[in-house]
Parts: C-alpha cells; sequence; structure tokens
C-alpha cells in the first residue's frame, strides 16, 4: 500500500465531459509526480467538476486528498476521502489517506479506526501495519490519560458550579479548569461535560470577579483551535451573551472577553494570536456567515448607549485588529454596513459633556476610534473605495450641520479633531470645505467655555502640515493669544499648545523662528507648569505633554527639559497609566529628546546647488550635537523611560508604535544602556514592535533587539522561546534596503544566537537565514564579510549546515578562498568554519582538493602570520589526512610534507599549538605509511574553536 495517486483509470463513455475529466485528472497525476501539489489539487478539482457522474469520480476525489495530504490541508483531505468512500465503500486508498488526514488533524481515535477498518480488509498490507501500531500506542496513552483528566474534570466541575461551597476552594476548581480547558483532551471532555451551559447559568448570579474571569477564560480556551467547538458555543450561547460579558466594569473581565471573542474569530478564520499569522482563507470562506453575523454585532454595538466606555474601547479594538487585508480584510464591509458613521459619532463625544443620548466614554475612545478610522482608510487600496468612505464622512458632517444648535456644532467640530488624529488625507479635505474653517475660527470667538474649548483643539490638529500652520498662523494666532489670557485652565492650556505647534512649524531647522528669540522658551516653561502643578487633572497635563512634543522641536528647549527632573518624571507617570489619549505628546517628546526622528540627509552637492539658487539651507543647532544627544539618552534611560514606554506600546497605532520603537532603538544604540532596557522588560516590547506596525518601525525594534543582542549574553537577554522568536526581525535586517550598520548588527547578534543551542541553529535555517548571511561574504565592506563569516562559522556546528556544504555547489571552495582574507579576524573565522567542516565530513575534504588553487590556499594557512589561523590551518590539513588514505596521498604528493616538518621545529611559543597539531599531521602520515618515522610525540587533543561576537565595532 503507497501514498501515490492512482494512474490506471480510464475515460468513460459518457461523452465530451468524461474525456475532459479524465485528461484533467492525468494531468494532475504528472502535477502530482512532479510534486506540484497545489497545481494537481487544481487539476482534480476541475476533474471532479466535469465529471460529476463519471465512474472513476471516486478517484478524482482521493487523488485530490493525495495532494491534500501534501499540502497538510488535512481538513479538505477527509472531506474527500469521505466523499469517494461515500461513492466507493471501503476503498482501501481512501480509507488509509483519510487515516492518515485524521492524523494530521491530531483525531488519533478517527483515524484508528479507519486504519483497523483497513487490516481488517487486507491483514496482509505492510502499508498499514505500522500507522496501527503507531495509533494504537498513542490512542492506549490517550484513553488513560483521559480517564484521569475525566476525574479531574468532573472534581473541579463539582468545585466551580457548587456555589454552597467556600469561595476558596471554588476559586481553586475554577482556576485549574482554566488549566484543563488549555490541553486538548480536557477542552474536550469539559465540552462533553455540558461545562458551557454552566458557565451561562452560573454568569447570572456569580459575584466574585475571579471566579467569573476565569469562566470567561475557560470558554476562550474551549473554542481555541476547535471550530467544532467554536460553533457549538456560539449556538448554545448566542452572541449577545458575549456581548452582556464584556459589559462589565471590572477591567480584567473586560480584557478577558475581549480576547474571547479574538479566540473565536480566530477558530473560525484560521488566525493566531501572533503579529505575523494569516487567516486560512478556506475556513474564511467556509465561515463568511458567522464571521460577518459577528462582525455586524460589533459595528451595532459601537453606537449602544447602555454598555460602559470600556467595552466601547475593547469593541473597536477588535475592529481594529481585524480590518487590515493581512487579517479579515473587514475595512470595506465597515463602510458597507456604515461603521465609519458609528465610530464617528463616538469620535463627537466629550467625556464632560453629557447630553440625553450622550454614550459612555473613556479618555481613550476617541483616541481609540480614530485609529481605527485611520486603519479602515489605509485598506481602501483603489480610489472608488476611498472615494465611499469620504463620502460617508461627508454625509455624517453634512447631517451634523443641518441643525444649527450648539451642539451639532460643538459634536462636528470634535468629530474633525479626531479625524486630524487618524486619516489625516480625509480630515484636511473636510476642512478644506468653504465654510468649515470659518465656523470653527468663529467658534473659537464666542464667549461660550465649550465652543472655545473644541476650537481651539482643531485648530491644533489642522495645523498638521507646514503649510496650514503658517496659514493659520496669519489667521489664529492672535485668538489663540486671546484664549491664552481665559481665566479656565482647560482652555488656557489648549491655546498654550496651539501656540506652540504654530511656533514650531520650522521643525528641527534652527534657521526659521515663526515667533522672537526667546518665545519657544517661554512657551516651554508656561507648558511644565501645567505638567507639575499639583491638582491638576490629567487631561490638562496631557495637553501640556502636547505642547512640549512641538516645542522640544527647539534644541534649546530639550536641554532645558531634560535639566527639569520633575517635568521628565510628570511625563513618564503620563506614559505608564496606558492612556492612549497621552500617547502623541509624551512619545514625540521623547523621540525629539533622542533626536529620533526621521533625518534628511545633506548630500555637499545639493548644499551648493541650493546656495547657488539662494534656496534656504535647514541648519543644525550646536546643541543637537551626538554629546548632547547621547547625554539625554542617558538620562530618559535611567528615570525609566523603557518601563514607561511598554505601558504605551499596547496601541494599535502603526505610527505610535514606530515613534516607540525609535525610542528604544536610540536607548539601545549606547551600549552601556542595553542592560538597562533588558532589565526593564523592553524585549518583550520589541518583539511585538519587530513584527508589526510600519516598515520603519520594525526596522528599529529589529535594530534595538540586535544591539541588545551584540553585547548581552543572549541566554540572559532572550530567553526560553524569545531566543528562537528573535531570529526573523534579525534576519529582516539582512535585507538589501537596510543599511550598512544594520546588517553588521544583525550579523553579530545572530553570531552570538547561533552559538546558543541547535534548536537556535535550526530555526534559522527553517527561516532561511544561512543564504541571506553568505550573500554578505560577497560585499565589498570589511565588517560585513567579517560578521558574516563569524556567523556561519558557529551555524556549522549544525548537521543540517553541514550536509548544505557537502552539496553540490561552491560553498567550501568560497570559505577556502576567504581563508587567505587580509583581515585576521574573517580568516580565522573561514579557517575555524572549515576545520569544523573537515573534522565531521570526507564529501569536504575532497572538496577543498576540486579547487584549483587548493595548495595555495594551504600554503597560505601553513606559513600564516597569525597564530590563530595558522593553528586552524593545520586542524584542517589534519582532517584531511585522517579523512582517508587516498586524500593524504594527495596532500604528500607535495611539497606540504617538508613545510610540516618545518612547522615541528618552530621554537615560537606563540605557535605552539600550530606545532602541536603539525606533529599530529605527521604522526597521522605514518599511521597511512605514507612516511616512516622512528619515534612518536605525544599527540594532544586539539579543537576548532567557534566564534563569539562580545563587543561592536563601529562602522565606518
Amino acid at each position: 500500500m503507497t501514498n501515490n495517486t492512482t494512474t490506471a483509470t480510464t475515460a468513460g463513455g459518457g461523452g465530451g465531459g468524461d474525456n475532459e475529466a479524465t485528461s484533467h485528472k492525468d494531468k494532475g497525476n504528472e502535477a502530482f509526480k512532479a510534486s506540484q501539489w497545489a497545481e494537481a489539487a487544481k487539476c482534480y478539482s476541475t476533474a471532479i467538476k466535469l465529471g460529476e457522474k463519471h465512474k472513476d469520480l471516486p478517484v478524482f476525489y482521493k487523488n485530490r486528498a493525495a495532494a491534500y495530504l501534501k499540502l497538510e490541508q488535512y481538513a479538505n483531505a477527509v472531506d474527500d476521502c469521505t466523499e469517494s468512500l461515500r461513492l466507493a465503500p471501503n476503498d482501501p486508498k481512501a480509507l488509509f489517506r483519510r487515516a492518515q488526514a485524521y492524523e494530521g488533524l491530531e483525531k488519533y481515535e478517527e483515524a484508528y479506526k479507519d486504519a483497523t477498518a483497513l487490516f481488517k480488509a487486507d491483514p496482509g498490507n505492510k502499508t498499514v501495519q505500522p500507522m496501527l501500531h503507531r495509533l494504537h500506542q498513542i490512542v492506549q496513552e490517550r484513553v488513560e490519560r483521559n480517564s484521569k483528566t475525566s476525574n479531574k474534570v468532573k472534581q473541579m466541575m463539582e468545585l466551580t458550579f457548587d456555589v454552597a461551597l467556600p469561595l476558596e476552594k471554588r476559586r481553586s476548581g475554577a482556576n485549574n479548569l482554566v488549566v484543563l480547558a488549555r490541553e486538548t483532551a480536557g477542552a474536550e471532555l469539559l465540552y462533553k461535560e455540558n461545562c458551557i451551559a454552566k458557565i451561562s447559568s452560573l454568569a447570572k448570579y456569580e459575584k466574585d470577579s475571579e471566579i467569573y474571569v476565569n469562566m470567561i477564560r475557560v470558554v476562550a480556551g474551549l473554542c481555541e483551535n476547535s471550530v467544532d467547538r467554536t460553533k457549538g458555543v456560539l449556538k448554545e450561547l448566542g452572541i449577545p451573551w458575549f456581548m452582556r460579558v464584556l459589559d462589565q466594569k471590572h477591567q480584567d473581565c473586560v480584557s478577558t472577553a475581549q480576547f474571547c471573542l479574538q479566540t473565536i474569530i480566530n477558530s473560525l478564520s484560521g488566525l493566531k494570536n501572533k503579529p505575523d499569522s494569516k487567516p486560512n482563507k478556506e475556513l474564511c470562506e467556509k465561515h463568511t456567515r458567522e464571521i460577518d453575523t459577528l462582525l455586524t454585532c460589533l459595528v451595532y454595538t459601537i453606537t449602544d448607549r447602555t454598555i460602559s466606555g470600556a467595552a466601547r474601547d475593547a469593541v473597536i479594538e477588535l475592529l481594529t485588529r481585524n480590518v487590515h487585508y493581512t487579517t479579515l480584510s473587514w475595512a470595506e464591509r465597515l463602510v458597507e454596513v456604515r461603521g465609519l458613521c458609528r465610530l464617528l459619532e463616538v469620535c463627537s463625544e466629550l467625556e464632560d459633556y453629557k447630553y440625553e443620548s450622550a454614550m459612555d466614554i473613556t479618555s481613550s475612545s476617541r483616541t481609540i476610534a480614530s485609529v481605527c478610522l485611520a486603519r479602515i482608510y489605509e485598506n481602501m487600496y483603489y480610489d472608488e473605495a476611498k472615494q465611499r468612505f469620504t463620502d460617508q464622512i461627508d454625509e455624517f458632517v453634512k447631517d451634523k450641520l443641518l441643525s444649527p444648535d450648539m451642539e451639532s456644532k460643538v459634536r462636528v467640530t470634535v468629530a474633525i479633531t479626531s479625524l486630524l488624529s487618524g486619516p489625516l488625507e480625509v480630515g484636511n479635505q473636510i476642512v478644506a470645505r468653504e465654510g468649515i474653517l470659518q465656523m470653527i475660527l468663529a467658534m473659537a470667538t464666542t464667549d461660550d467655555l465649550l465652543q472655545q474649548r473644541v476650537a481651539c483643539e482643531c485648530l491644533i490638529a489642522a495645523s498638521s502640515k507646514k503649510d496650514k500652520a503658517k496659514a493659520l498662523c496669519e489667521q489664529g494666532v492672535d485668538i489663540l493669544k486671546h484664549l491664552y489670557h481665559s481665566k479656565n485652565d482647560a482652555i488656557r492650556v489648549r491655546a498654550l499648545v496651539g501656540l506652540c505647534k504654530l511656533g514650531s512649524y520650522g521643525g528641527q531647522d534652527a534657521a526659521i523662528r515663526p515667533f522672537g528669540d526667546g518665545a519657544a522658551l517661554k512657551l516651554a516653561e508656561a507648558c511644565r507648569r501645567f505638567l507639575i502643578k499639583p491638582g491638576k487633572d490629567k487631561d490638562i497635563r496631557r495637553w501640556a505633554a502636547d505642547g512640549l512634543a512641538y516645542l522640544t522641536l527647539d534644541a534649546e528647549c530639550k536641554e532645558k527639559l531634560i535639566e527639569d527632573k520633575a517635568s521628565i518624571h510628570a511625563l513618564m507617570d503620563l506614559a505608564r497609566t496606558g492612556d492612549q489619549s497621552c500617547l502623541y505628546g509624551v512619545v514625540t517628546t521623547f523621540v525629539n529628546l533622542c533626536n529620533a526622528y526621521e533625518k534628511q540627509e545633506l548630500l555637499p552637492e545639493m548644499v551648493e546647488l541650493a546656495k547657488f539658487a539662494k534656496h534656504h539651507i535647514p541648519e543644525e543647532h550646536e546643541l543637537d550635537d551626538t554629546d548632547f544627544i547621547n547625554k539625554r539618552i542617558t538620562v530618559l534611560c535611567n528615570e525609566g523611560i523603557t518601563t514607561a514606554l511598554c505601558a504605551l506600546a499596547k496601541t494599535e497605532s502603526h505610527n505610535s508604535q514606530e515613534l516607540i520603537a525609535r525610542v528604544l532603538n536610540s536607548v539601545c544604540s549606547l551600549q552601556e544602556l542595553r542592560g538597562k532596557v533588558v532589565q526593564d522588560g523592553g524585549v518583550k516590547t520589541l518583539l511585538r514592535l519587530a513584527l508589526e506596525g510600519t516598515e520603519k518601525g520594525k526596522r528599529h525594534a529589529s535594530q534595538a533587539l540586535a544591539r541588545i543582542g551584540i553585547t548581552i549574553n543572549p541566554e540572559v537577554a532572550f530567553s526560553g522561546q524569545r531566543s528562537l522568536d528573535v531570529i526573523r526581525p534579525l534576519l529582516n535586517l539582512l535585507q538589501q534596503d537596510c543599511t550598512a550598520l544594520e546588517n553588521f548588527e544583525s550579523l553579530m547578534a545572530l553570531t552570538n544566537l547561533a552559538s546558543m543551542n541547535e534548536s537556535v541553529r535550526q530555526r534559522i535555517i527553517r527561516e532561511q537565514g544561512v543564504s541571506k548571511i553568505e550573500y554578505y561574504l560577497t560585499e565589498d565592506h570589511l565588517y560585513l564579510i567579517r560578521a558574516a563569516a563569524q556567523c556561519l562559522c558557529n551555524l556549522i556546528m549544525s548537521e543540517d549546515v553541514v550536509k548544505m556544504f557537502e552539496g553540490e555547489n561552491d560553498r567550501v571552495k568560497f570559505l577556502a578562498l576567504l581563508c587567505e582574507d587580509e583581515d585576521e579576524e574573517t580568516a580565522m573565522a573561514c579557517a575555524g568554519a572549515l576545520a569544523m567542516l573537515t573534522s565531521v565530513s570526507k564529501k569536504c575534504c575532497s572538496k577543498i582538493l576540486d579547487i584549483a588553487s587548493w595548495l595555495n590556499i594551504l600554503h597560505t594557512l601553513i606559513a600564516n602570520p597569525s597564530p590563530a589561523v595558522q593553528h586552524r590551518g593545520m586542524v584542517v590539513i589534519l582532517n584531511m589526512i585522517n579523512a582517508g588514505e587516498d586524500i593524504a596521498k594527495k596532500l604528500f604528493d607535495t611539497d606540504v610534507m617538508e613545510l610540516l616538518s618545518g612547522m615541528t621545529q618552530l621554537p615560537d611559543e606563540t605557535r605552539a599549538k600550530a606545532r602541536e597539531v603539525a606533529i599530529q599531521c605527521l604522526a597521522a602520515a605514518e599511521r597511512h605509511r605514507i612516511i616512516e618515522r622512528s619515534d612518536e610525540a605525544e599527540i594532544p587533543d586539539v579543537f576548532a574553536e567557534g566564534a563569539k561576537i562580545t563587543e561592536i565595532v563601529d562602522d565606518d
């Protein structure tokens, strides 16, 4: 019995359709033999479609099942085998393939049942026997384990659901149920024991928040990685139950319910809770109705007036996570179900302004909603979709402005402010509409505090681009100055931020000062007073931080702020709250202090051209010199910036994630601060930032991880699973669009990681890391060649890498040629790698002799001025002699023996190791009877040393 496709089929006489079906089946067989599994499956699918009444239809199905098995699409293989068996009962190949598919799905009992049926039908079948034996053992172990687990499940359920028992016992039972639900066997048993119905009943009257939260975790555990259980849970509980659970005052409960809903979405779509996870298209198509129903319920919940602000935030975050095309691509569907209007309703709310139909919101609600709008707009990939998005926004604004009352004007202005914080392009289009800016300026000049406040916020958001800032400078400065003298602190601080933003539109260019000299410092001092003054609420302090975000583009303001520990601590405290509304101001201030923003490269020839054309040339302030920047970074790190940024990194805003990554990378640029970043939990945050967000953000986070991996023992910096998770971000830096410094630092970190253990080396291999690293051996850059050589030296400790070098390629030749490199460290790494290869592979020894200049290479190694390179060269020659008499004779047919004899007489003690190996070479030659000796020298053990990087080398 084999797993090959059936080929001996004949075309039926049922006409052209049958002949075409047979033809496509034959094409499928050819593709299968060529290992083109996807193409084979496609051909068989066409054959099935054309041959609905074909006599060989069961063959088509089981052949497609074979292709699905190769593609590891086990569920599809099961379906096809089942259909084949329905048409042709007890077919042995269909039974065997279904057993394989069930085993792939870890449905061992079903696989065992099919294998048993096949064995009974054909006891002499040798192919099924090992499978039957293997499955019998697994099933027996599972029966025993399930028996024990079943008792645990019953005991824990009795403890948890018996409200008469002491609270501590019930809590203990609930904790154990969570553990059981995370195991496949435990989850199955809990589901069969009607646990869902009991949880549904308990949720109605349970008062203990710990037990309540654990019950939601149990539901999530039952849904994880099981479509059948997920469907059963949804059918029994219903989506409204999850909405009720989400609407709780307890934050842990809200977060757990949000996680549970995401787990349900993942199970139905094939997504995983990993940044780079992608959905299974077939699963998504199969469960379109369930996913769409869930989406629609979430969208309608956005504006539900009965739910809490925390629940509303959780719903919007769920939508944000799933709108991107790499996840569930819900963006266009959200527009279709008028989700934009609902999000704008949230954006138009004010936390402290209540009216008859006001929604409950948190201080982060508007920020979270604007991020969601931005993410949706990012996924409008063609003009028609963008137009639909803009039309819906326009419609919302027009509807609000139809009512002339103050509430409508206030709410539409607040919504525009949120748009300017989210999809900026759309927000600018709205502000450019006739009468909108005039309305905002008019609101700012009224005596009504609420109108003044929202107008100020909108003016600040509207001056996002230099041209708009310049225009507002001309129209709005006098209004903002007037508002700054208001008796209301909330108005004053907003007017202050407006002045700060308009005063900073020159950016880091020291030559542009919109206001007079010293104005920036005076504005900064005003912001400082609001930031650190006791008794000021968080909203006012947040606005003060926004003001500093603009002012710290000025180098003098940076130096003034970094010396003010009270202000730094106030900014850190704001960050540690995790409040997303504080995100922009705090993180941007830190970016400016570290000079971590994008810097424009000024080419000398372009500067000369600009001077000739009398164009303005940006100037850098002397206080932005490297020494000043490093001093500011050190102060921030010592004051705990890492923990503050880790709290804010939970944001779904990719732009904000990039800013956080920039700051952390700046901190890691200083070697002495990297340990502090690790100590404060920065690695976990950087791993997340390295896998999601903008391309620049991912690069900054990856570079920070590389820098940590260079100077800190990877077993400490990347303990446990993190040593594997960090490999992909590091390999992502080995791209041609990355800088030479990023390439170099990545190679150095990978060198240290490769020295850890075989699991790490295997992960590098699986991620196609070897070929990426080898590419840099060909670069015209000393440090890149050296780092790549050292990394390969450590990777050769893996048998799989050795096999790569044994293949039909020039890898060994290239490594041997690099042993002649003038750079001692490069030559040492390549000679060490060659020593390890030749110690375990006779084929690699032979491949050295296939190199035209092999004798010159050996001469260079024997007479190398570096004792370390010479020692490794001696080990290579010893390994070649020991590889076999044929290779040894070729060696001693040259002048190598004379050179080795001369080596044994060298008095230089720095070359003692090389001398000892030379003695061993001659002893080995004597064993092969190539030479004769009258006495033997005691021969010590030698070994090739792997490379390990501990210091960073500055890039030219």
